[in-house]
């Protein structure tokens, strides 16, 4: 969860696209000019079983008009087996 946030914070789409389930990633990535993320606050985490976890979050964002936000979350994370390693990805998460 970490990594996904700094990979927003320094607009890496290649990486937040890589660490993505194929089967709920999209396309490609736009990110909003301007904005300056403020910190994450990891609410958190439960490991459901070897395979599968969630992670709630709470992300602060400033627009560049100076409009703060929270990202509120709960994100789902599946394990699967990519060639010898086991990775984890983002699969989809429910906003609070």
């Amino acid at each position: 969860m970490r990594s996904r946030y700094t990979a927003f914070v320094l607009e890496l789409a290649d990486y937040l696209l890589a660490t993505w389930h194929p089967s709920t990633r999209p396309a490609s990535l736009d990110f909003e000019p301007g904005v300056k993320w403020l910190g994450l606050d990891l609410r958190s985490r439960s490991v459901l079983d070897a395979d599968h976890a969630e992670v709630e979050f709470v992300a602060r964002q400033r627009s560049s008009a100076g409009v703060a936000t929270r990202l509120h979350e709960r994100s789902r994370f599946v394990r699967e087996e990519r060639g010898a390693l086991h990775r984890w990805f983002y699969l989809d998460g429910e906003l609070r």
